[in-house]
């Protein structure tokens, strides 16, 4: 505890003494949409309504426990004195920007250490090659120092105390919600999974559920975080509300994903595998973001879940969250559009192409191939930290591949082809946005610069705005989503560099169009206003929140120590 007052100290003396200009933090706070998170809730019963409330709760240790993985306990940030740079540490879980390459915005703060809290900052990479321990890399687990100074691998469910009050809050949620017995089950099974660091049980139990209401994402998920191995992952949560009308209307594209499969425009040996026949598509409200999933730019839709021998058992659930993407349609995408696109083709920037470019992004991460075809093992093992820049690139480009697909099919019948197009090439301005730092930013500036080679879209010098070339739009997606199924089969690193060296950057050109952007006072994103009060539920916290103290106190967060 001693040593945890002192970092506050510390943090507090290098936040008053050498901040970032507070006009350039209030700047950077102001590119962020406040939207109000809530659904219609009329329809829920008391024992619903009191359930969704536990679920908040449940939601908010996670909130918690994502700050101790990204940086250190948030009394470091509350510390700060300044208001404005208080806001922006909160939205970014630290001191640095997300949506600027992790950026630091404290004077005399070090930069992000790529393994964030999971590694000692002093690990040298032949410490961990030479750990002997085979649960070095299991994503449930951290790296420490024992007394000794040998690094040491502790559980989750070991590190964190608060896990276990998560994992009581799920159960009591469980209970009230025991109407829904799918729901109920799949609650017991995660609250058991919190606490002994294995979560296959409730993963199925998940996708098990299919006629529930109220529904929930929680626990350690993505990898994001971690940017030295791309091994351990993050707590992170959604408590959500489906939509039933739009989750009914997008059943029908489930049946095609086999076919989808077969005709991917790649070698067959790059698509032998199957996805899971169970795969679900639903549309919801989301009405709690908490975690790795509220940090810096915000998720508006979910592939779950990761693990690749499951996809290729059970399939995945897509989860399209609707409120949020309508909010970042309305006040981020028809703005950007209007600037940048062509004003002959602003017609075909449509919020239902937007709604299915971002929905056939998440059905695109189960296409393609999970094992290398050359005994590499896992493409998530075979290429480490670059996994993730690669299988975002994927989705993205095989999305509007299937939408192609389906639209030649008339499966889908919304609008025009070049609704799609036009819509797809403005979602890169608004993603790129995030930062190439990010695993989307690398991913959204590498199909930017394929496309920009081959042609697929073409730059009024006077105006700065651009105009889509479909048939070359159509080529280049096509070459694109070759090469990095290629690469993704064949476990490629050296390939994977290659690309993200060559093309996973912003070019000087690009940023005078992106500030320009910014000089409108166009929001790179949005957060929230949301909880139990904001949903009107009127439900007083039945669980208390305890300091978020580790069992095992981790090394001072790297940021504060001088480099």
């Amino acid at each position: 505890m001693k040593k945890i007052v002192l970092l506050s100290l510390i943090f507090l003396s290098l936040s008053v003494k050498g901040q970032v200009s507070k006009n350039e933090v209030a700047k950077r706070l102001e590119s962020y949409k406040l939207v109000k998170l809530t659904t219609d809730l009329s329809a829920l019963s008391p024992q619903q309504r009191e359930g969704l409330s536990l679920l908040i709760q449940a939601a908010q240790l996670m909130d918690e426990l994502f700050y101790m993985q990204s940086y250190g306990p948030k009394r470091l940030l509350d510390s700060i004195k300044d208001e404005t740079v208080r806001k922006f540490a909160y939205i970014n879980y630290g001191p640095y920007d997300r949506l600027n390459d992790f950026q630091p915005f404290v004077k005399g703060i070090g930069a992000k250490p790529k393994g964030a809290n999971f590694y000692p900052t002093d690990m040298r990479p032949s410490e961990f090659d030479s750990l002997q321990d085979p649960q070095k890399r299991n994503p449930y687990t951290v790296i420490v120092r024992d007394k000794a100074g040998q690094l040491k691998v502790v559980p989750y469910s070991e590190y964190y105390d608060q896990v276990h009050i998560a994992a009581a809050t799920l159960r009591m949620a469980a209970i009230h919600l025991n109407e829904d017995t799918a729901l109920a089950k799949y609650l017991r099974l995660r609250a058991e999974g919190l606490v002994s660091n294995n979560y296959d049980a409730s993963d199925r139990a998940w996708l098990d559920m299919k006629d529930n209401v109220i529904d929930i994402i929680i626990g350690p998920i993505e990898n994001y975080e971690d940017q030295l191995y791309g091994i351990r992952t993050s707590f992170e949560s959604y408590v959500l509300v489906k939509d039933l009308v739009w989750s009914k209307k997008l059943e029908k594209y489930v049946q095609y994903l086999p076919e989808l499969q077969k005709g991917l425009p790649v070698d067959k040996k790059y698509k032998a595998e199957e996805a899971g026949s169970s795969s679900q598509l639903n549309a919801y409200d989301i009405v709690y973001y908490a975690g790795d999933c509220n940090a810096g730019s915000k998720t508006i839709a979910v592939n779950l879940p990761n693990d690749e021998k499951l996809q290729l058992e059970k399939g995945t659930r897509r989860s399209q969250l609707k409120n949020a993407i309508r909010a970042k349609y309305e006040n981020i995408m028809v703005p950007i559009a209007k600037e940048l696109i062509d004003t002959a083709q602003l017609k075909h920037i449509t919020f239902d192409a937007f709604f299915s470019t971002i929905m056939f992004h998440e059905v695109a991460h189960g296409l393609g191939i999970k094992n290398t075809i050359n005994n590499k093992g896992t493409v998530k093992d075979a290429l480490g930290a670059d996994y993730s820049a690669l299988e975002e690139g994927k989705a993205d480009i095989l999305g509007l591949y299937m939408i192609t697909q389906l639209y030649d099919k008339k499966v889908l019948q919304e609008g025009q082809l070049m609704d799609y197009y036009v819509t797809f090439m403005a979602g890169i301005f608004r993603s790129v946005r995030f930062g190439a730092g990010s695993a989307h930013g690398k991913a959204n500036m590498i199909r930017f610069n394929f496309f920009k080679e081959k042609g697929a879209f073409t730059r009024n010098e006077k105006t700065g705005r651009y105009t889509i070339n479909f048939d070359k739009m159509k080529t280049a997606m096509t070459e694109l989503s070759a090469l990095i199924l290629q690469l993704q089969g064949d476990g490629d690193v050296e390939g994977v560099k290659k690309l993200i060296a060559e093309k996973g950057k912003i070019m000087p050109e690009l940023q005078k169009d992106l500030d320009k952007l910014s000089a409108k006072n166009i929001p790179v994103d949005i957060i929230f206003e949301q909880g139990i009060e904001v949903l009107g539920l009127d439900i007083k916290p039945n669980t208390p929140m305890p300091p978020m103290d580790p069992k095992h106190l981790p090394t001072p967060p790297a940021p504060l120590i001088h480099r």
